[in-house]
C-alpha cells in the first residue's frame, strides 16, 4: 500500500496514475477490514507495469520522505495496528481515501494518498502513533474532498439556474 500511494502523495503531476491504484488501494483497503492476513489483487493488477523511467523518478523523489519517516518509526500504541478493531478502523479511511483518489477532481488526490502512505507506514512499523497521523492526514484529505465535491455541486447547480433563467428570458 505505501507502494501504491506513493505516486499520488508526492506533490507532482501524476494524471492516470491515481484512479488505478485507487482501486487497488481500495482492495487492499476493504481486504484489511475484513481481517485478512494476506492481501489478494487480480493478476490485471498484479501482472501490469510502467516504465522503468516512471518508477526510477517515483522511487527518487519518495526517498528522502520514506529515509524522514523511518527516522521517527518505532513500534508504539501496537494495538492500533495488530487489534482487529484498530486494523478496521484504518482499513476504512483507507478505503475513504481510496475513493477519494478515483474522482477525476484536481486537489481530491494527494492529501488522501498521503494519509494513505503514513498509515501504510505505521502498519509496516507497528508504530499506531504514525498510524494516528495517518488518520489525521485522512480526515484532512476528506474534509478537502468533500469541500470539492459540495463547491462544485452547488457551482454546477447555479450554472443551471442561471442557463434556465436565460432560456426562460429568451423566450
Amino acid at each position: 500500500m505505501v507502494i501504491l500511494a506513493l505516486p499520488s502523495a508526492l506533490p507532482l503531476p501524476a494524471p492516470g496514475y491515481s484512479t488505478p491504484f485507487g482501486i487497488a488501494l481500495f482492495v487492499l483497503a476493504v481486504q484489511l477490514v475484513m481481517g485478512r492476513d494476506r492481501p489478494w489483487l487480480p493478476a490485471k493488477i498484479l501482472n501490469g507495469s510502467m516504465k522503468l523511467e516512471t518508477v526510477q523518478k517515483f522511487v527518487k523523489m519518495g526517498t528522502p520522505w520514506i529515509q524522514k519517516i523511518e527516522n521517527v518509526t518505532k513500534p508504539r500504541l501496537a494495538y492500533i495496528c495488530t487489534s482487529p478493531p484498530g486494523r478496521i478502523m484504518l482499513g476504512i479511511a483507507m478505503a475513504l481515501m481510496a475513493i477519494s483518489m478515483m474522482i477525476p477532481i484536481p486537489g481530491t488526490n494527494t492529501l488522501p494518498a498521503m494519509g494513505i502512505f503514513v498509515i501504510s507506514f505505521g502498519l509496516l512499523e507497528e508504530d499506531g502513533l504514525i498510524c494516528i497521523g495517518g488518520l489525521f492526514l485522512c480526515s484532512l484529505g476528506l474534509a478537502l474532498t468533500s469541500s470539492i465535491l459540495v463547491f462544485g455541486t452547488v457551482a454546477v447547480e447555479r450554472f443551471i439556474n442561471i442557463v434556465k433563467d436565460y432560456v426562460i428570458n429568451l423566450l
